[in-house]
């Protein structure tokens, strides 16, 4: 089976050879055999079930939780030539039912539906009649009660066990530890599956988490900014009404930001998550109500201004950056406040004790990775039980080393104030006690006159707050929620406070300078190249567009950097670029081609650039229109309308001979680009302001008529 399966890989999804374990788990299915898959986020896991879903007889059953993850995964496989289809809300009866005749038919490669419609006893029904190759089980993790993503309805999939006994099932997930992998097994009858652990290392994220000191906004703007200006990037914030206000205020600082979150409409949510998809450089800023299942590729950062839950969420958050493998940013900045909220949600929210008490765990967890001063990502891998050898260089602690001192007098001082005030206060009143604040409220309790009143002025307010917040992460200190935040003494604190046990922490320093491993992807371009990637960027959007899906569907960032590395000039060349399986080798080769022979010719002749304007030109006037002459000479449309902007500009020919405009329509263009002054004469404001009733060429042109300045 496996020479089929290679076969498949080659010519259906582009791909010369397998990833990690992808191999053995295709195999393993493809025989009948049942699989339990974790995988990291961009590691290959939807190959492991949509491969041998071709491969076997009759349609693969995918179990997916989410209506946007299905539509994406979709669309990307009928570009490549896949007979899929989805079953979900948004279809309307008469697609549904010729889908459901398909599926009993075995037209069907693959079916995406979720849980909920799977476990009606009429979809079941349905299922028992048709030809089924497989069920794939996706973000299996949502079985675990203990997880960060329960879904109560996965605990039913048992049932396929029962109703479908000799049809293979793989469960995937990209983030579970022990505990949840163990749940998944027992849930879902999969005891006799083979288990597949790869390693969870994405080693093109660099990992970076910084401590709020009151200006993590501005923080995140610089960030941005520095390192990620026009990329797509996502923000979490723990509130609704943060995420409207940063979404705001990025979009003030000149940044296109969307917010997301469960208290918009569905309607504006699902809006918001098609531009993110299909727009390049644009940034989500939400709640953790999005992401999961969120398949594009080329997200280059995420950020977060609060910490999360547990260390399985942020890995599982970070992990929606750079799908594609190209070097990407997890940004973080947390205080204090973020834990008293976290811990005050968790109190008040209506799980039981045992939920409860795991979920403190977790959020200690969290915290105490936060706070270590080693490398982050064998922190990291090691929770999950995955080792690596060596420090990674590629997280904040590798690339700026954290200085740490003996904290063992001061932390002494920090828990005696806990104690002799009976621990029944936060931690700004500690902090005001420990500097001797001259306060009424301080003098109405008499800590004033207590033994460590004022004795800790070597220190400010910060430090102080930096040492409070590094003993609660060390587990020597708790917060108690009911008590509004007042901090208690633990039991790993009295060796310390004993002076048993010597304690080093890290020493705060300035934030630290932005890297260059989160530069963005077309950076690693040449620099005399970085045209032609634009240009190669702007006939994938093009393509997008006539085919209304995201423009990685057509291909991922990488491929177009290897056109850009390689340069193929022959369908044969390009055929053998990684992701250009058959039939995007039929659908795009020509085009893209065109491009890449374009660029070949402008860069073997410099003195060529006025010469191919003016041969463009004389075309035009012998009567030829922009793609007749396109064709003609075999460059993109888009060539050529730069080339008669130029003419326009330098007064060789006029707009209206060149456009195909109305006097009344030139004047309207005319004036947007003028209310639009600011954008600095970009065409994209003009295009999305008319709703695309104009196309690119033809604003360019009109651009040209008014001499806007680029």
């Amino acid at each position: 089976m496996t020479d089929k399966a290679l076969q498949i890989l080659n010519s259906t999804f582009g791909y010369s050879e397998f990833r990690q374990h992808q191999r053995d788990i295709i195999d393993q299915v493809i025989s009948g055999k049942d699989a339990v898959v974790l995988m990291p986020t961009g590691g290959g896991k939807s190959l492991c079930y949509q491969i041998p879903a071709i491969a076997r007889e009759g349609v693969g059953i995918i179990i997916s939780p989410l209506i946007a993850l299905m539509q994406d995964q979709v669309a990307a496989l009928q570009q490549l030539g896949v007979n899929a289809a989805f079953l979900n809300s948004t279809l309307d009866e008469v697609t549904a039912s010729n889908i459901e005749q398909q599926l009993l038919l075995g037209e069907l490669d693959m079916l995406y539906v979720a849980p909920e419609r799977l476990m009606t006893s009429r979809f079941l029904n349905l299922l028992e009649r048709a030809p089924i190759a497989l069920f794939a089980i996706d973000e299996a993790h949502c079985v675990s009660q203990w997880g960060h993503d329960f879904r109560p309805e996965y605990i039913q999939l048992s049932v396929l066990h029962e109703h479908f006994p000799h049809i293979p099932r793989i469960a995937l997930t990209a983030t579970a530890d022990k505990p949840t992998r163990k749940e998944i097994i027992q849930r879902l009858a999969l005891e006799n599956a083979e288990l597949f652990v790869s390693s969870f290392d994405r080693p093109n994220i660099c990992y970076r988490i910084t401590q709020n000191q009151g200006n993590a906004r501005d923080e995140l703007l610089r960030f941005i900014l520095n390192e990620h200006e026009k990329d797509a990037g996502i923000v979490y914030c723990m509130s609704r009404k943060k995420v409207e206000q940063t979404a705001e205020w990025l979009n003030s600082k000149g940044l296109s930001a969307l917010p997301y979150h469960a208290g918009l409409s569905a309607q504006i949510r699902q809006q918001h998550q098609h531009r993110f998809l299909t727009e390049d450089g644009l940034i989500i800023v939400a709640t953790i109500a999005f992401g999961m299942g969120i398949d594009k590729p080329d997200v280059r950062f995420v950020a977060h201004l609060n910490l999360p839950k547990s260390i399985e969420a942020y890995y599982q958050e970070t992990g929606r950056a750079g799908r594609d493998g190209l070097p990407s940013t997890a940004w973080m900045m947390y205080g204090l406040q973020d834990v008293i909220m976290l811990k005050q949600m968790m109190e008040t929210s209506e799980a039981d004790e045992a939920h409860k008490r795991v979920e403190h765990h977790k959020l200690q967890s969290m915290l105490g990775f936060t706070e270590i001063t080693s490398c982050r990502r064998q922190a990291l891998l090691k929770y999950f039980d995955d080792h690596l050898e060596e420090p990674c260089g590629n997280c904040d602690t590798c690339l700026t080393p954290v200085e740490t001192w003996d904290a063992t007098v001061v932390a002494q001082k920090a828990l005696s104030c806990v104690y002799k005030t009976n621990q029944r206060f936060g931690v700004a009143y500690l902090i005001d006690v420990l500097l001797g604040k001259d306060m009424d409220r301080i003098r109405q309790f008499g800590h004033d006159q207590i033994s460590v009143y004022g004795i800790g002025k070597e220190l400010d307010k910060k430090q102080w707050s930096s040492i409070f917040r590094q003993l609660i992460a060390r587990n020597l200190l708790s917060v108690d929620i009911e008590g509004h935040g007042n901090l208690r003494l633990t039991e790993e604190c009295r060796p310390v406070l004993r002076g048993e046990q010597s304690l080093y922490l890290r020493k705060e320093t300035k934030q630290a300078k932005s890297t260059q491993r989160g530069r963005k992807a077309y950076n690693t371009v040449k620099a005399g190249d970085s045209a032609l990637w634009e240009a190669l960027r702007i006939c994938r959007k093009s393509l997008a567009n006539e085919a209304d899906v995201p423009p990685y569907v057509i291909f991922h960032d990488a491929t177009l950097m290897e056109m850009v590395e390689r340069q193929p000039q022959t369908r044969d060349q390009f055929s053998k670029l990684s992701g250009v399986g058959e039939k995007k080798l039929e659908a795009y080769a020509e085009q893209f081609l065109a491009v890449i022979n374009d660029h070949i010719n402008t860069s073997a002749n410099p003195k060529s650039s006025s010469e191919t304007v003016d041969e463009t030109l004389q075309l035009f006037r012998a009567g030829m229109k922009a793609d007749e002459i396109a064709a003609h000479r075999k460059l993109q449309v888009t060539t050529i309308y730069n080339h008669l902007s130029q003419c326009i500009e330098m007064g060789q020919l006029e707009l209206q001979h060149v456009v195909d405009l109305s006097e009344n329509e030139i004047i309207v263009i005319q004036k947007a680009f003028l209310n639009f002054a600011n954008e600095g004469g970009k065409l994209k404001p003009i295009y999305d302001a008319f709703e695309g009733a104009f196309d690119y060429g033809t604003l360019q042109c009109v651009r040209a008529s008014i001499n806007i300045p680029i």
